[in-house]
């Protein structure tokens, strides 16, 4: 009904001749990171709910899930690559996923790694094809390569409602030009391009800063201080909570709160694995409505997200999303 009011609104103000500027604000993200699902069913795994065969995501929407992350390489068939076979993660199959994302009428965040393989604080390697290049033509193949998938997003009606421009950047990104080991000042330049091909190419989608620093203060205000000094145009605060190497839960709601209060950008826990029930009441007790989600990682790995068994049957945690 509100969709159908909206639509009758937009289509009065074009008649009168007004401009209409309409912001759709977009829900607290339940989500789940399934970026493993394709190689999973090209194995020859079958997901289900209950006994009964189904997608994993509509199994997923079905249960409480409304958002889905993805990871996309640069070229993931590189001699770097995650995929060398298959190019899992790729352009294409990124395509693939996203068409079915927004059929199941879920939200999509898509995470640059701006690498052919894993990016995370351990390692941040510069793409094959971008190795001999100076810092301004890595800053020119960002933006070009993140405009690029958002074009051929766009072009099949399946742009993403939010973007990572970089994955766990909290030691900076594309190595050396990128790490923060001296300065902040190389990392956020080459950001800085990644958000400009976001703002003008997907303008309706917001814009993640992403860290791994869930309960580490101190390090995530060093850093979020250099997108501030820096003048780094983004939305949302991302962090990986991992408690291995994250600290406690009573640390990342102290650096939760802090952040927000600072900063006034909404968070997201976009990385977790363990202890969901808590996090997410930590998230959605931050101060002023600013916390704005979560996203399980690896939700249909056995080994990871839990959700799903080694046979793809839903398991009992599933349940507690729905909640």
């Amino acid at each position: 009904m509100k969709r159908i009011y909206l639509l009758l609104t937009l289509a009065l103000l074009t008649i009168s001749g007004v401009t209409a500027q309409v912001s759709i604000e977009k829900p607290y993200a339940v989500g789940a990171d399934i970026s493993w699902l394709q190689s999973q069913e090209d194995r020859g795994t079958t997901f289900s709910d209950g006994g009964v065969a189904g997608d994993a995501i509509e199994i997923m929407r079905d249960n409480g899930f409304n958002y889905i992350r993805l990871r996309i390489f640069v070229n993931p068939r590189s001699e770097l690559g995650y995929s060398q076979r298959d190019g899992y993660c790729d352009l294409e199959h990124t395509l693939a996923m996203a068409k079915r994302i927004k059929d199941a009428g879920m939200y999509f965040l898509l995470d640059f790694h701006y690498s052919d393989n894993w990016a995370d604080p351990a390692k941040q390697i510069m793409p094959q094809a971008w190795q001999t290049y100076s810092y301004d033509e890595v800053c020119a193949a960002v933006y070009a390569h993140t405009k690029e998938v958002l074009e051929a997003l766009k072009a099949q009606g399946t742009l993403p409602d939010m973007v990572q421009v970089g994955n766990e950047v909290s030691n900076g990104m594309l190595w050396p030009y990128g790490s923060v080991r001296h300065s902040f000042e190389g990392l956020c330049g080459l950001l800085k391009e990644g958000v400009r091909a976001v703002r003008e190419y997907a303008p309706d989608a917001e814009v993640m800063i992403h860290v791994a620093l869930g309960g580490q203060a101190e390090e995530s205000e060093r850093f979020f201080d250099a997108m501030a000094k820096y003048g780094v145009d983004y939305d949302l605060i991302g962090q990986s909570y991992y408690p291995e190497w994250h600290g406690t839960l009573e640390e990342l709601e102290a650096n939760a709160n802090a952040l927000v209060v600072k900063y006034r950008k909404p968070l997201i826990v976009v990385e977790y694995r363990d202890h969901y029930l808590a996090i997410d009441r930590i998230v959605r007790s931050l101060p002023d409505g600013l916390g704005r989600g979560t996203f399980i990682w690896e939700a249909t790995s056995p080994q990871w997200g839990k959700l799903f068994d080694e046979s793809g049957a839903a398991t009992t945690a599933l349940d507690d999303y729905n909640q």
